[in-house]
């Protein structure tokens, strides 16, 4: 085992795809020629090993790279197609929303879809309303789709490997933030994750706190603080959110009777409506108080650093939320 960042399981994943397998590419603006190797560097390296063929510099268009990462996937080749930052999915979802989530099914499975469409969302760096949002609730609407987070360089590495060897498309969703903040234990043997398991990053009795991307490493440090007040929450990260491993959610519930949601979308329409209604729909008779979800306000995320930092779900709110559970009378 060695430690490096979480960009850098992003690279080493798509560099042993492409020496494994050579109908792997990447595609995308700036990903070969521009900043040394994209826009936050996570193609570092690969266009001097690979070659121009292989890393292949986009116009700036996200429909154009979108669609032609379809086309790729329909001829046999297995794209990875780099979206600059998850804002811009807008401009790529028709490509991804009505044409690669559709394709199996319209041809009754006889066309295998492997595309991966690489996703860097999330706050934190001060980038403004406009590059920094965190939309996966809307790809999850998307039946078809098979939607990633991972929140550690450990999974961030398995996770894009076993999505590149997928035969469907994957929107695979990398916190920006973490790129150069977050170190992790990676080993340097190859190995894959499974799409579709939760991990349980903390045991715990007395609550369960889901937590996704940058949200599971602020869960980790808010659950050290009520370790210390002799509070034991289990910390648990869905990894995938289509498919959604349901059977480890609502277990850990039903083990610990109290479950806070976290993620750094906005509450409103976010990803936790949706494992909150599971968990009533499913784990209702185990749970001893109300499911709680913590999430961004609704509204556009301000560039000023003091104002994102209010906006960001803090490791002082879900301790305040976790107590409130625990002690819910």
């Amino acid at each position: 085992m060695r430690e490096i960042f979480y960009g850098e399981a992003i690279n080493e994943a798509m560099r042993e795809e492409m020496r494994h397998d050579p109908r792997v590419f990447l595609m995308g603006e700036d990903v070969a020629h521009g900043y040394g190797g994209g826009i936050f560097g996570i193609s570092r390296g690969l266009l001097q090993e690979f070659g121009e063929e292989l890393v292949v510099e986009t116009p700036i268009c996200e429909s154009t790279i979108a669609g032609a990462a379809v086309g790729a996937a329909v001829v046999g080749m297995r794209p990875i197609a780099e979206i600059m930052f998850a804002d811009f999915i807008t401009l790529a979802s028709d490509h991804i929303v009505n044409s690669a989530a559709k394709m199996q099914y319209s041809y009754q499975g006889e066309i295998p879809l492997p595309v991966v469409f690489r996703i860097p969302f999330g706050a934190g760096r001060g980038a403004g309303a406009h590059y920094s949002q965190s939309l996966e609730a809307w790809v999850m609407h998307v039946p078809g789709l098979k939607v990633v987070m991972p929140s550690t360089p450990y999974d961030a590495k398995g996770l894009l490997k076993s999505s590149i060897r997928d035969e469907n498309p994957v929107v695979f969703f990398e916190h920006k933030f973490l790129y150069r903040s977050l170190k992790g234990r990676v080993p340097e043997e190859e190995y894959t994750l499974p799409l579709g398991l939760a991990d349980v990053k903390r045991r715990g009795r007395d609550l369960t706190i889901i937590a996704t991307g940058m949200m599971v490493q602020r869960s980790l440090l808010a659950a050290e603080t009520l370790s210390k007040e002799g509070i034991e929450a289990e910390v648990l990260d869905p990894r995938t959110l289509l498919p959604l491993d349901k059977e480890t959610l609502v277990e850990s519930v039903k083990k610990t009777g109290k479950a806070l949601i976290i993620h750094e979308a906005c509450l409103t329409g976010g990803p936790g409506g949706e494992i909150a209604a599971l968990l009533a729909d499913e784990a209702f008779e185990h749970l001893e108080a109300p499911i709680k979800r913590i999430g961004a306000p609704f509204v556009p995320i301000p560039a000023s650093p003091i104002l994102e930092t209010a906006y960001l779900p803090q490791p002082e709110k879900i301790v305040k939320e976790a107590r409130e559970l625990v002690y819910w009378k």
